[in-house]
C-alpha cells in the first residue's frame, strides 16, 4: 500500500473511531444492534459536523502522529508493515491512559471476547487484570482447569512456559496463556505472602459459560435456597429469575446469593437480577459518566421479597459482583458475608474499529445504590468470615528428585502442615518445621492413601496431599461462610 494511501487510512480510523463510539453508545443505552449502516453514517455525519471545530482541533494534533508514522515508514532501517504501525499507534495511546482496563483488541482477540461472554472458549478458564504492572488473577473460574491447578486470586502472573510477560500488555499476555483444548501450559506465579515463585501446570480445556447453580439447605427447621453466580454474560439474569421463580413456588425461608470467585461481566446482567430485588422506590445503582453526571437507575418492582437474603462475597468478587452485593446492602439492609472484595468500579464498553478489531474503553463509574464508589477498595462485608486455612494453601512446588524430612525447615513444609490438618491429620504445628508428629502424620496419610510408607514427603505424596485438598475444597466442605450466612438466615 502507498504511504500516502495509508496516511489517509490512519485519519479515517481516528474519524471511524467516533463512529464506531456513536454506535457503541446507541447499543449500551438503548439495545439498538439492528440500526442499518446507512443510519449510523447519518448519525456519524451528523456527529462530525456538530462537532466540527474539536475535530479540526484535534486532527491538527494529529499532525506530529502522522509526521512520526512518515519519519518511521522512509528512514527506519528495516521495512515496517502499515497495519502494525498503525495498531501500535492505537494501542500505545491506550497504554498512555494507565487502565488496564482500556485495552484494544483485533480480530482474534475479540472472536475469543465474545465466545468468552456468549458461550464458550479454550484456555485456563481464569479472569485476569494488570494490577499496578502485573498480570493478576481476579478469579478462576468454577470448575475450571485453573481453579483445579489451585491459582487463587491475587495471584502474579510472571512467565508463561518460560517466558517472562514483563512490558507486555494484558490482551498480549491473554493471547500466551490462552491455547487448545489438551494443550499444556507453565505458569510461574508469585502469590501473596510466599517468598519463593510457583510453578503450575495447567492442562487447557473448553471452558463453558455456565453461569447460575442452584441448590437449598435445610437448617433449624427451615429451607433456605442457594444460587451461585460464576459470571454475569447474557443470559445469567433470566436464567436466574426462572430459577428462583421455581424456588418460590416450592417454599423457601431464605436465599443465599453466592458471587465467591466472581469475577463479573455484563452490567445489564446485573442491573437484570437487581431489579428482582430493589423495589421502585430506591435507585439500584448509579453511573457517573465523564462529565461527573450521575444517572440513577429504577426498577419497576412494586415490593422487596418476604423472606431474608444473605450475599457471599470473597476477594475474588469483581465489579458485576460488587455492584449486586453493596446495592442489596445499601438498599435493603441485606448481609454480606465474608472477605473484601476486589475493588472494581468502572464500566467498560467495547467500541467497534470497523474492521473487526474493537477498543474496550471505560467509559463510565457505577455507584452503588447510595452512591459509592469502590474502584480500590474494594466492598466490605456486614459480616467478616474468613475460610479455614487449608483455603488459603497453594500448590507444593517439589523436584522428582527432592524430599522433605524430620527436621527440615522451610515455608513448603509448612504450607504441608496447613494441608494436612484440614485433612483431619494431627500434624502438632504449622510452623514449617518438619517434627515427629508431623512425620507420624505423613505416614498415616500415606498408609491411608496406598502410597508407600516411609514418614518422608516426595514428590509422589505431595501430588496425593494436594489432590485431596483440592478436592475438598471444591467439595465445600467447611465452608465457614456458607454456614455463618445460613445462621444468618435462620436464627
Amino acid at each position: 500500500m502507498k504511504k500516502r494511501y495509508v496516511v489517509i487510512a490512519l485519519v479515517l480510523g481516528i474519524l471511524l473511531g467516533v463512529g464506531g463510539a456513536f454506535t457503541g453508545y446507541i447499543f449500551l443505552f438503548n439495545g439498538d444492534n439492528e440500526a442499518s449502516d446507512s443510519n449510523i453514517q447519518e448519525r456519524l455525519l451528523e456527529q462530525i459536523m456538530t462537532q466540527q471545530s474539536s475535530m479540526e482541533e484535534n486532527m491538527g494534533d494529529m499532525s506530529k502522529v502522522l509526521e512520526a508514522y512518515s519519519l518511521i515508514k522512509d528512514m527506519y532501517v528495516e521495512d515496517v508493515d502499515d497495519e502494525d504501525l498503525i495498531e501500535g499507534a492505537i494501542q500505545g495511546m491506550l497504554l498512555s491512559l494507565e487502565d488496564p482496563y482500556s485495552v484494544y483488541l483485533d480480530q482474534e482477540a475479540m472472536k475469543e471476547f465474545n465466545q468468552q461472554i456468549e458461550s464458550s472458549f479454550e484456555g485456563i478458564g481464569a479472569e485476569v487484570s494488570m494490577v499496578n504492572g502485573n498480570v493478576t488473577i481476579v478469579s478462576p473460574i468454577k470448575d475450571s482447569p485453573a481453579e483445579k491447578a489451585g491459582l487463587s486470586p491475587n495471584d502474579q502472573v510472571l512467565k508463561v512456559d518460560g517466558e517472562s510477560l514483563e512490558g507486555l500488555s494484558l490482551q498480549e499476555a491473554v493471547n500466551k496463556i490462552r491455547g487448545e483444548k489438551g494443550s499444556e501450559v507453565t505458569l510461574e506465579i508469585k502469590r501473596p505472602g510466599v517468598d519463593e515463585p510457583l510453578e503450575v501446570s495447567i492442562v487447557r480445556d473448553s471452558i463453558p459459560v455456565e453461569t447460575v447453580y442452584v441448590d437449598t439447605k435445610e437448617q433449624n427447621g427451615k429451607k433456605i435456597g442457594v444460587i451461585e453466580l460464576t459470571s454475569f454474560s447474557e443470559s445469567t439474569a433470566e436464567e436466574m429469575k426462572d430459577e428462583l421463580e421455581k424456588m418460590e413456588k416450592e417454599g423457601i425461608d431464605g436465599l443465599v446469593i453466592d458471587v465467591r470467585g466472581n469475577p463479573g461481566g455484563l452490567l445489564p446482567a446485573a442491573e437484570g437480577i437487581l431489579e428482582q430485588f430493589i423495589p421502585k422506590d430506591k435507585p439500584m445503582l448509579q453511573i457517573e459518566d465523564e462529565n461527573g453526571k450521575k444517572t440513577r437507575y429504577f426498577s419497576k418492582l412494586a415490593e422487596p421479597k418476604d423472606y431474608p437474603v444473605a450475599v457471599l462475597v470473597n476477594e475474588g468478587s469483581a465489579s458485576a459482583s460488587e455492584i449486586l452485593a453493596i446495592s442489596l446492602k445499601e438498599a435493603l439492609g441485606y448481609e454480606v458475608v465474608g472477605e473484601t472484595t476486589f475493588g472494581k468500579g468502572t464500566v467498560q464498553q467495547t467500541i467497534p474499529m470497523g474492521d473487526g478489531s474493537t477498543i474496550k474503553l471505560t467509559r463510565f463509574k457505577w455507584l452503588s445504590s447510595e452512591g459509592t464508589f469502590i474502584d480500590g477498595k474494594g466492598v466490605e462485608p456486614t459480616v467478616e468470615q474468613k475460610m479455614p486455612d487449608y483455603y488459603y494453601t497453594h500448590p507444593i512446588q517439589l523436584e522428582e528428585d527432592e524430599t522433605f524430612v524430620f527436621n527440615d525447615t522451610n515455608e513448603q513444609i509448612k504450607n504441608i502442615q496447613i494441608m494436612l490438618d484440614g485433612l483431619g491429620y494431627d500434624v502438632g504445628r504449622t510452623d514449617g518445621y518438619y517434627n515427629k508428629e508431623t512425620e507420624e502424620a505423613v505416614k498415616t496419610f500415606q498408609a491411608d492413601h496406598d502410597l508407600s510408607i516411609s514418614g518422608e514427603i516426595d514428590k509422589k505424596t505431595a501430588e496425593v496431599i494436594e489432590t485431596q485438598i483440592r478436592e475438598r475444597i471444591r467439595a465445600g466442605e467447611d465452608d465457614l461462610q456458607m454456614e455463618k450466612a445460613l445462621e444468618l438466615l435462620t436464627k
